[in-house]
């Protein structure tokens, strides 16, 4: 026996020995017992990526509550409970669509709408992630720029289309330019916002290995900047698209925004659902699209959601 547990005169060495070997034979079923534990003890197998069968899951998931209402309300009208004069069932909606696509006038809407958004996104997208990344990195830029956009921001987006006409026409620049706006806030708030909210030991970090201000803005601001820059741009779409109706209702003479107000003015409510339905599968689409073109860029994430394959 080493000369630490040798028992002396007193025998408190060899107590003490006999204690500790008493306390440690009990870990084991201490640690099976404590649940926290027995989580985080699991096989990797549990974080490990999704299957391909959950995959393939979710986006049924995602349309099961849009199939099961509007296989609903198809019921409630063949039973006859509604005259669906007002709310057309779902098969009266999918007609109109089918012969909009036939008489050619359904693409030509959808190309003009997101001709529109598009421009009025990248515009927006620019200009939001310049002056919100000069607001966020410099204070003296916030400290300029920043109560004049917030003010800006509250301002309705119905309240620039008679600006936008005086200044620019009815033509497709005044709209574009109000879909821009609608983009712009989003990007420039979640940039501004993304960059002030930068770990300020991360910078330390950087500023120990004496990065340069690019290096720093590559290695340290753009990775920690990324996450809430693509959900300030998924916002921003898609309040681009709620402003693409109000700038096709400029003297529009094409576009989705036109098709629901022809459809009002003609009474046609099967034509204005149609065009809703048309508005919801093509902002879903393009924020899938973002969503997609982010996933490489943010693989680095170690996020609960994303381990557990939600």
């Amino acid at each position: 026996m080493g000369p630490g547990l040798r028992r002396d005169d007193s025998g408190r060495g060899g107590d003490s020995s006999v204690a500790f070997h008493n306390q440690t034979r009990f870990l084991p079923a201490m640690i099976s017992d404590a649940p926290v534990l027995q989580q985080t003890s699991e096989p990797a197998e549990s974080t490990a990526a999704p299957s391909r069968l959950s995959r393939y899951a979710r986006p049924v998931l995602g349309l099961l509550l849009p199939v099961t209402l509007a296989l609903g309300w198809e019921l409630v009208v063949w039973s006859g409970w509604s005259s669906g004069r007002l709310v057309p069932p779902p098969s009266r909606v999918f007609a109109t669509i089918t012969g909009l696509g036939r008489s050619g006038e359904l693409v030509r809407h959808i190309a003009a709408t997101l001709w529109r958004v598009s421009l009025g996104f990248a515009v927006g997208v620019v200009a939001g992630t310049l002056l919100g990344a000069i607001s966020g990195y410099w204070s003296l830029a916030r400290r300029l720029l920043d109560p004049t956009v917030q003010a800006l921001r509250a301002i309705p987006s119905l309240a620039w289309v008679p600006l936008f006409i005086l200044w620019l026409g009815i033509f497709e620049t005044s709209k574009i330019a109000l879909i821009a706006v609608g983009v712009f806030f989003p990007v420039y708030l979640g940039v501004m916002g993304a960059i002030l909210s930068v770990d300020r030991k991360i910078v330390e970090v950087g500023r120990t290995f004496r990065l340069s201000g690019p290096a720093m803005i590559r290695r340290i601001l753009l990775p920690a900047v990324l996450p809430a820059y693509v959900v300030s741009l998924r916002v921003g779409l898609g309040l681009g698209w709620m402003f693409v109706v109000a700038a096709e209702l400029i003297g529009a003479s094409e576009g989705l925004g036109y098709l629901l107000l022809d459809g009002q003015q003609l009474g046609k409510p099967a034509q204005i659902l149609a065009a809703i339905v048309i508005f919801a599968i093509l902002g879903k689409l393009t924020d899938w699209l973002i969503e997609v073109a982010a996933a490489p860029f943010l693989r680095w994430q170690d996020a609960f959601f994303r381990a557990k394959g939600a």
